[in-house]
């Protein structure tokens, strides 16, 4: 039996098959998982796809989580495929470009608005709109970048990545009495199609492997995607609020 048996998930952020959320689709397929998948916009072609090459075919619905309308009705279009779900994936971001790359003190509050409402409100926009559907035991998980830090060329974006985190530990503080657990996994830097359009983004990327002390590989999303499938699985039971950090182990190490 998989470690998700007859479980269903909605993954969000689909887009090529070097991303996180296309590795825990397909991890949590091969575990035993009946799959949704989300779209948007100009990418839902490209995550139609991606789709493909998943091991069993994946419904696709549409979902912008800034559309107040999109998020009203995704319970209703979920259960066309599922009557619950188990857990949901948010692999959710966007910072403009003229808010990264060394461009802190001159970014203006329209981008920083839209910036933490799709990379941070969302999750509590998700959560909130799948919220009928989620069983006593099931598991929220989004993807951060570790917010502790200032880190070169993230600036806004690493903004958005803090209040993403404060908001999964007030989701875990208001969900945890309907016994739904809700976690981030903070993976190192990968060649993603998001992470390859940060300015500057090879510079910080470039000195991770000979920081981490059990070595870094930026091109593989799977160990980032084994700790989703693992948090959303049942193997976790009485965790919450928490940053699992796959990342080689960098944030443990002194400069």
């Amino acid at each position: 039996m998989g470690l998700l048996e007859g479980k269903n998930l909605l993954v969000t952020g689909v887009l090529t098959d070097r991303s996180i959320a296309f590795e825990v689709a397909r991890l949590a397929q091969l575990e035993g998982a009946k799959v949704i998948l989300t779209a948007f916009g100009k990418g839902a072609r490209l995550t139609a796809a991606t789709a493909k090459r998943l091991p069993e075919r994946a419904p696709i619905e549409q979902l912008d989580v800034t559309d107040q309308a999109d998020l009203d009705s995704l319970a209703e279009r979920i259960q066309t495929h599922t009557d619950s779900l188990d857990g949901v994936i948010h692999s959710i971001g966007f910072a403009s470009q003229r808010l990264m790359g060394g461009k802190f003190l001159t970014g203006d509050w329209p981008d920083v608005a839209a910036s933490i409402e799709t990379s941070a409100f969302s999750l509590k926009a998700l959560a909130v709109a799948c919220l009928p559907l989620l069983q006593r035991g099931a598991g929220i998980v989004g993807l951060t970048f570790d917010a502790r830090y200032a880190w070169p060329v993230y600036d806004w974006m690493g903004v958005s990545k803090a209040a993403l985190e404060a908001t999964a530990r007030y989701l875990a503080r208001d969900l945890g009495p309907e016994g739904i657990r809700v976690n981030l996994v903070s993976a190192g830097p990968l060649k993603t199609v998001a992470a390859t359009s940060i300015p500057g983004f090879e510079g910080m990327e470039g000195s991770w492997p000979r920081r981490a002390p059990l070595g870094w590989d930026s091109s593989d999303p799977v160990p980032a995607a084994k700790a989703v499938v693992a948090l959303v699985s049942d193997l976790f039971p009485a965790t919450t609020g928490e940053v699992v950090h796959v990342d080689g182990g960098v944030h443990a190490m002194g400069q």
